[in-house]
């Protein structure tokens, strides 16, 4: 099998897109994003195709993709007309605030990782470490000197990846109360300079 990466989420591959973000982020975010249905509508209305760097096959399916936020937006970004379009007004009132508090702006100084997932089927072929060089290659492009991700505490073997690629943790953030409605402990904040 040939893979192939390129910048940019084909349009025609946004469900495939939103399948496997929810795949790899839904355990996290379920518990304030769901149900399923609702995220799923979220999530196609909100992705940023531009923002995104994918990994393809020989007949153009998703292996996987790696988001990333700058000041100019985020692959996974949207805004409180969208999760009030989708979530109504009493489920964006206590949706927002929430994700308000876990969620990380764009920094100056950093090329900022906006999530990182490879299909099932498709892991173990290196896709997760090409799609990281390719992170690495578009910070530099857009002139940043470090590139910044976060993981959370229960995802070790995303942890060992980054360490293995030259992450250092900059921090751990305890997420206290919030951790029983994300689900987990803590967030991790890794760094490396590229």
């Amino acid at each position: 099998m040939t893979i192939t990466y390129q910048i940019g989420l084909p349009e025609h591959l946004r469900a495939e897109a939103v399948a496997l973000y929810w795949q790899a982020f839904g355990g996290k975010l379920g518990r304030v994003m769901g149900p399923t249905t609702k995220a799923h509508r979220f999530l196609t209305r909100v992705l940023r195709a531009h923002h995104a760097i994918v990994a393809l096959d020989d007949s153009g399916h998703l292996l996987g993709m790696a988001g990333f936020k700058t000041p100019a937006g985020s692959f996974a970004g949207g805004e409180l007309s969208d999760i009030r379009a989708i979530y109504g007004m009493f489920g964006a009132a206590w949706r927002v605030p929430l994700l308000w508090m876990l969620s990380d702006g764009a920094e100056a100084d950093h090329f900022l990782l906006d999530g990182i997932c490879v299909a099932g089927s498709a892991r173990g072929l290196g896709i997760g470490s090409t799609l990281m060089a390719a992170i690495e290659d578009q910070a530099r492009a857009h002139g940043y000197g470090t590139v910044r991700l976060d993981v959370i505490d229960s995802n070790w073997r995303a942890k060992a990846l980054y360490q293995r690629l030259g992450y250092r943790v900059e921090k751990t953030q305890n997420l206290g109360l919030l951790r029983f409605a994300f689900g987990f402990r803590a967030a991790i904040t890794m760094v490396k300079t590229v």
